[in-house]
């Protein structure tokens, strides 16, 4: 008899246990946690030119003379808006991204008005991430693919963000 308190205790941390352990958990991974752990403000864009593997100039263009405010925020419903594009107001649009399975690249399908001939383009549809960190962001953009003939001329853009505070905190 003086053991059915301590049983029944012992049975009824054993069923909290259960309880607590059944509950479904939904986080996101470490690197998803960073790309929505805030606002990312574009910093700097570096154009590199190349021909073939021979670099051939690298431009550094001049983002505060362009405009102030390019941001890019991620939130954690996969969702994404890209403002200030090429320096023109942006609508957000109801636009989506992901990372492959890999994480090395990011798929965001944002639409960016520009000042291109056709007016708009999607500029993260394919990114590899060069880095990626609690305050800084790297992305390099255009002719990324790993394979390219040697006379080949492309251009590679390196966008670099950091992260801005979000309600005063980092």
């Amino acid at each position: 008899m003086k053991n059915k308190p301590t049983i029944f205790v012992l049975v009824g941390f054993v069923l909290v246990g259960l309880l607590v352990n059944s509950c479904k958990k939904e986080s996101q991974d470490p690197i998803q946690q960073l790309f929505t752990g805030g606002t990312w403000e574009l910093a700097s864009v570096v154009a590199t030119y190349y021909t073939g593997a021979t670099q051939d100039s690298t431009v550094t263009l001049d983002t505060t003379a362009m405009c102030s405010g390019q941001f890019f925020t991620f939130y954690a419903n996969n969702t994404c808006t890209y403002t200030n594009y090429d320096c023109i107001t942006q609508t957000p649009a109801a636009a989506t991204w992901s990372l492959t399975q890999n994480k090395v690249y990011l798929q965001a399908n944002v639409v960016c008005k520009d000042t291109s001939a056709k007016g708009s383009s999607m500029p993260f549809a394919y990114a590899q991430i060069e880095n990626l960190g609690q305050y800084s962001l790297v992305l390099y953009i255009g002719d990324i693919q790993p394979n390219y003939s040697l006379t080949q001329y492309r251009v590679i853009y390196t966008y670099g963000f950091i992260r801005q505070k979000v309600n005063g905190v980092d």
